[in-house]
């Protein structure tokens, strides 16, 4: 079993991510990229203690980048929407 504390990251704050909290209640989280739903919902659920309804997770692979004559790649990452129950609020930057 992994640490409840590793399994999330960040927050992220985004245009399309804030739409998403104040319209449907939905939350953005960077994650660990081998972390699944059922990890990620009882992690949010023990830390934060909110009901969490449902986990949908996107993977992003890095992009190719070049600087110079040196070629490198950003870090894949794995990012959660969490949807949170009726009633159930978080809010990173206040701490609720």
């Amino acid at each position: 079993m992994k640490n409840l504390f590793t399994i999330i990251k960040k927050p992220l704050f985004t245009e399309k991510g804030s739409s998403l909290k104040e319209a449907e209640n939905k939350l953005l989280v960077e994650v660990t990229r081998d972390a699944n739903k059922i990890e990620i919902k009882k992690a949010l659920e023990e830390i934060f203690k909110v009901k969490v309804e449902k986990v949908a997770t996107i993977k992003s692979h890095g992009k190719w980048k070049r600087q110079g004559k040196s070629l490198g790649k950003r870090p894949d990452r794995k990012k959660a929407l969490i949807t949170l129950k009726k009633g159930e609020k978080l809010d990173f930057i206040e701490g609720a």
